[in-house]
């Protein structure tokens, strides 16, 4: 199961969805199962204290249909909407049971259960997951990059993608774009692969044109999905992020550098000595040191991204609280390691 947004008039309708095999084409479709109307949250029932439940009413419509599913996976659906003091207080708890049940499951896993993988699909999660914008390496990537996209249907897939574009800087958009419809290949500059932004942005704005207009005809990437001449609203979403967002600002020498070391498996820089205290990234990040040294390195992650749109000196933040939050994200994420 899944949770599911769309758009209406405007606003989010949102709706719990399943991934399942048709017996007859083969193909892994997609079904609504609860709607859930403009506001999940009005499910969501807080009996006092640190706890909250969701309402009964969803379970027993899904037991009536004859659905099968755990108690634990409709509480992960309602998990954002959670009230925010709440989760924090449950945080450490939820991450470890989810690791857990990751844990029992992989060890179950059978080999090579991961179908094929549509290429715009791998460039998405490479960048999303790795941040890289030469992708030159992405056939030589191992599955387990893109297990979470195995059994899911197309529908299912692109709610994945938008969760996680959501994660995305200001600055991080468009060259996000310009990375997974791989336009970079229709250019000779050198600049292509560090500096999109010198390139001929009319030129690109046609290639982009070109390549988003294949995709919609692109049989393979839609099975399961019913389509239309107009385009998908799941590929709309990028022409708003590619026509509305302008590349960010970026220091070629410093990411040529990037990349050159990444490109090194030898290399691994000497550790740099963190001059940011312990207590000192727990005021900077708003969290308990304990709360820190206990958060998943996904969850810190995400909290340093929050931090970081806030703090940023382009939004007018200061720069020395700005670097001493990066050095504080790097420390704590060294000691994940």
């Amino acid at each position: 199961m899944y949770l599911a947004r769309r758009w209406f008039k405007g606003k989010p309708h949102y709706s719990i969805r399943e991934s399942y095999q048709d017996t007859v084409s083969q193909l892994i479709l997609s079904r609504d199962l609860f709607d859930l109307g403009e506001n999940p949250a009005s499910y969501i029932i807080y009996p006092g204290g640190n706890t909250f439940y969701i309402d009964d009413s969803i379970e027993e419509h899904l037991t009536a249909k004859g659905f099968d599913f755990q108690h634990e996976e409709i509480e992960e659906l309602f998990w954002p909407f959670v009230k925010p003091a709440i989760r924090e207080k449950l945080e450490p708890f939820i991450s470890r049971s989810r690791h857990h049940k990751k844990s029992k499951k992989k060890g179950g896993r059978a080999k090579n259960a991961l179908g094929p993988v549509h290429l715009f699909d791998k460039r998405r999660m490479y960048y999303l997951r790795c941040g890289v914008l030469d992708q030159c390496r992405i056939h030589r990537l191992q599955d387990n990059l893109f297990e979470p996209l195995s059994g899911k249907s197309r529908d299912e897939i692109e709610q994945y993608f938008m969760q996680m574009e959501s994660m995305l800087g200001e600055h991080e958009v468009k060259e996000y774009v310009y990375v997974i419809f791989d336009l970079q290949r229709f250019f000779y500059e050198k600049a292509t692969r560090f500096q999109p932004q010198g390139l001929d942005l009319d030129k690109l704005d046609e290639f982009f044109l070109q390549e988003i207009c294949l995709l919609q005809k692109d049989s393979t990437f839609w099975a399961g999905m019913e389509t239309t001449e107009s385009l998908h609203e799941y590929l709309a979403r990028y022409a708003i992020m590619f026509f509305d967002y302008y590349f960010g600002h970026s220091s070629f020498m410093d990411d040529y550098w990037r990349e050159f070391i990444s490109s090194k498996r030898f290399y691994k820089p000497p550790p740099a000595k963190s001059k940011v205290s312990m207590d000192e990234a727990s005021e900077l990040f708003g969290r308990a040191k304990d709360e820190l040294a206990k958060m998943s390195k996904r969850a810190l992650t995400r909290l340093y991204r929050q931090k970081a749109k806030k703090l940023h000196p382009d939004v007018g933040g200061e720069q020395e609280i700005f670097v001493k939050l990066t050095e504080a994200y790097n420390r704590l994420l060294q000691g994940k390691k």
